[in-house]
């Protein structure tokens, strides 16, 4: 109720500012100076003619008020299309007020707009009232549930895995089979299902599995390198859901639940003999989910992709991602490094360094902090040398701490055999420094089971003709060192020095 007899009386018998007398009767200075400026302009002056009373002084001050409520109220915006329209880029709810007010100028103001919108969003479903941008996030994970994969010759059953990925603003969405969720599979399912979009979302929003996440944290988590790559490549940002906070991941929990409601429900009294089948089935049950009509929504998922989601994505680019392993190696002293036993050269000057290797289907990248440094082409021999020249030191001696006359110098103090079997297998290597690796190896033998049954190994090695560190290590590890040799034993005396396989001591000066 107004009060203004109580604001008059304040103004001229007490003599109050405005401030004081809003602050008396608890109402804004703006209204105070409005009762004040009405009471003026009616001709109204303290004290009060005698017998008026209050409602009679409204109606003086206020004389339209009651036409005002009885007058035709203005139209209610459509908060299906203020919904949509703030899931696109830029848009904000003061632009649309705006364009209410345009459309309606007797409308509502912009508090009543924003309180109303909210009301009405708050009764969507959760996943449903957050407003997502147009092509910003993709949600992905595994659903809970798995579909069994008979195997038609055995008989034998395997479970397979469901990926799901769900775009934030239409609710788009990609289902697949596959068969774990190890990392080949997740980047692989990643990957097609940007091209089942079409484009990349600007925001990748995982659940917080081993594959994506090496260590979940609040605020850095550890992304896979893999997954990093991939992010790269296609220009996206990877941010983890939260632990423990189901509104990050929202969109992705209710994909899941349609995705097993929708689709896997449907096929549970199906049987597959494979994982193509599987994926056909999943593909054609999609479709249907992507176009079958909202309850709460107009339209439907594939219509609000096409219309919010598919133009707001980012291109896809010309070269599909290539799955990529990362891995630390360390640079031996022969500035190689290890990969699935294959070995590849380095500059000579990273000797000792942790670097960092990318490995593709094709080829091996090498990497000293972010800097690419080595590229090869993958081989699978094990065992093998993958050498570049310009990697190697100058006469293969600028790496003053090792070098093949230490190697066959240190052999020498266990016995003559072991030097020379550690010379012969320097020998038969395109390099000597490819011969570096298994001499170290042979060292270790040494400390391992002592100079006197080393060079005993070495000896039956040499009488064998089988001069390499597998051979020795067998020997050792079987006593067959400490067995006596049938006939007499060849001496390093009696080893060719003129032999094409045999560089001699000269070499090595």
């Amino acid at each position: 109720m107004r009060k203004i007899t109580e604001v008059l009386r304040l103004k001229h018998v007490q003599k109050l500012s405005n401030r004081k007398i809003a602050s008396s009767c608890k109402i804004g200075r703006a209204t105070v100076a409005n009762y004040l400026k009405r009471a003026a302009d009616a001709g109204i002056a303290w004290p009060l003619p005698e017998g008026m009373t209050e409602p009679e002084l409204q109606a003086r001050l206020f004389p339209q008020a009651k036409a005002q409520e009885t007058s035709v109220l203005p139209p209610n915006p459509d908060w299906n299309l203020v919904h949509q329209e703030l899931q696109k880029k830029g848009v904000t709810l003061f632009l649309l007020w705006e364009e209410y007010k345009n459309a309606n100028p007797d409308g509502y103001q912009y508090s009543w707009f924003c309180r109303e919108y909210r009301n009405w969003r708050g009764k969507l479903d959760l996943v449903m009232r957050q407003t997502h941008r147009a092509g910003e996030k993709l949600f992905v994970d595994y659903a809970g549930h798995t579909i069994p994969i008979a195997d038609s010759a055995t008989g034998e059953v395997t479970y397979a895995e469901i990926f799901i990925a769900v775009l934030g603003a239409s609710s788009y969405t990609y289902a697949e089979a596959t068969w774990t969720q190890s990392l080949p599979d997740w980047i692989r399912s990643h990957v097609r299902a940007f091209e089942y979009m079409q484009g990349v979302p600007r925001i990748v929003v995982p659940d917080n599995l081993k594959s994506g996440v090496n260590k979940a944290h609040i605020y850095e988590p550890d992304i896979n390198p893999t997954y990093q790559d991939l992010a790269d490549h296609y220009q996206v940002a990877i941010i983890p859901a939260r632990k423990q906070r189901p509104r990050d991941k929202a969109k992705a929990e209710t994909g899941v639940m349609v995705v097993s409601r929708w689709i896997l429900a449907r096929l549970r009294n199906h049987t597959f003999f494979s994982l193509a089948a599987l994926n056909r089935e999943i593909a054609s049950l999609l479709s249907v989910l992507n176009q079958r009509q909202f309850r709460k929504l107009p339209g439907t998922r594939m219509s609000r992709f096409e219309e919010l989601d598919k133009p707001a994505l980012q291109p896809l680019p010309e070269h599909r991602y290539e799955y990529a392993e990362w891995k630390k190696v360390r640079v031996n002293i022969d500035y190689h490094v290890e990969i699935d036993r294959h070995y590849y050269s380095v500059p000579y000057q990273l000797v000792k360094k942790q670097l960092d290797a990318r490995i593709t289907a094709h080829t091996v990248e090498i990497f000293h902090h972010n800097k690419r440094v080595a590229s090869h082409k993958r081989s699978y021999k094990r065992g093998g040398f993958v050498t570049v020249k310009e990697h190697m030191p100058k006469g293969h001696q600028e790496h003053a701490d090792w070098t093949p006359r230490r190697l066959i110098r240190w052999a020498g103090k266990s016995g003559p055999y072991t030097a020379q079997v550690v010379e012969t297998i320097m020998a038969r290597k395109p390099h000597p420094q490819q011969g570096f690796r298994p001499c170290l190896g042979i060292m270790r033998l040494g400390k391992q089971y002592g100079d006197i049954r080393l060079e005993k190994a070495c000896r039956r090695a040499v009488a064998i003709g089988s001069l390499n560190y597998k051979s020795i290590e067998s020997i050792l590890k079987n006593n067959l060192d400490q067995q006596e040799l049938p006939g007499q034993d060849p001496t390093p005396e009696h080893t060719p020095v003129n032999h094409d396989n045999v560089r001699g001591a000269t070499y090595y000066s």
